[in-house]
């Protein structure tokens, strides 16, 4: 074979690679609970997902949103389902980039951020849990979580000028249901959590749901992302988004939908749904800066000046 004719076959052979490694798709998904349990959930719409466009299917389970970020910035993961805080850094860092969004079973365009309790707890409200702060353990949420970390850490703390180290006796980071489990079987006396958790819980075991309390309860949050990374084919992108946003029309799906996450199916969406959380994420900065004894006063201003310069490109974007 001559120069030019194995340098024609080499092409082909690297295109029909290309061709077939993009056929092959991870799609992450955070394990909030046991990874059987999601699975078993999970398996029949990555199943409907393989025979409607063709794809391999492969699904990744991870007990935190680092693992599956990481793993679909060093291309392990192409799509991945994420809450808006950790879509962010999948954005930024993992070559990533929102399609597609959750919709809620009632229609609504968010949920809800908590902090709870058991029901048995004295603790009634905030104060209570600031007056007995130093008392009491304390799962916090997964770092890269908006429900677990990011929101509760702005309006719970970051407004009053704490943070939860500071207050309580023990802070031990955690997944949602590992948090809602704690809670339940009164190994943490408060927690963060969310709507879509507690939700589950009550179409799981209505009993349970009742033994917690909730003694806060966030301004709404965006529906959770989903993320693709930028440089899938542009076919294969289209056969996943007609996909999802098509899912959900039939009463098989809608129960496979109401199953896997209690929702009604995914709308198309963008990264500008990430705007109000990167404003929150600079808001908390932002105050923290503020309030930072160790900064001389011109690296302050120069900090501040930083900070609202972001603010106000949001701002516009956002508009």
């Amino acid at each position: 074979m001559n120069l030019a004719k194995r340098a024609a076959a080499t092409l082909a052979a690297a295109l029909i690679a290309g061709t077939a490694l993009a056929q092959e798709i991870n799609f992450g998904v955070i394990s909030t609970d046991k990874s059987a349990a999601i699975k078993s959930l999970w398996d029949p719409f990555f199943e409907d997902m393989r025979k409607q466009t063709g794809l391999k299917v492969n699904a990744f389970f991870s007990t935190d949103y680092t693992g599956i970020i990481e793993a679909q910035r060093f291309g392990k993961v192409q799509v991945a389902w994420y809450g808006n805080k950790s879509a962010i850094e999948a954005v930024d860092r993992a070559n990533g980039e929102v399609f597609a969004q959750f919709i809620d079973l009632h229609g609504t365009p968010g949920y809800y951020s908590y902090i709870i309790t058991h029901k048995d707890s004295p603790l009634n409200s905030l104060d209570d849990m600031f007056k007995r702060g130093k008392e009491l353990s304390f799962g916090a949420g997964d770092p890269q979580s908006t429900s677990g970390t990011l929101v509760p850490g702005y309006y719970v703390f970051t407004q009053r000028g704490l943070e939860a180290k500071d207050v309580f006796k023990v802070v031990r980071p955690a997944s949602h249901g590992v948090n809602l489990l704690a809670v339940l079987n009164k190994q943490v006396d408060v927690a963060t959590n969310n709507s879509e958790e507690l939700d589950k819980l009550k179409l799981k075991d209505p009993a349970k749901r009742e033994l917690v309390k909730i003694l806060w309860t966030s301004p709404l949050i965006p529906r959770d992302p989903l993320v693709w990374r930028k440089d899938l084919p542009a076919e294969t992108k289209k056969k996943i988004k007609d996909f999802v946003v098509g899912y959900g029309k039939d009463a098989r799906e809608k129960e496979i939908l109401k199953g896997m996450q209690q929702i009604a199916g995914f709308r198309e969406s963008t990264d500008a749904q990430l705007v109000p959380i990167r404003q929150l994420e600079l808001a908390k900065d932002r105050a923290k800066a503020a309030g930072d004894t160790t900064l001389s006063a011109e690296a302050k201003a120069a900090k501040l000046k930083e900070i609202d310069a972001k603010l106000a490109a949001l701002a516009k974007q956002a508009k």
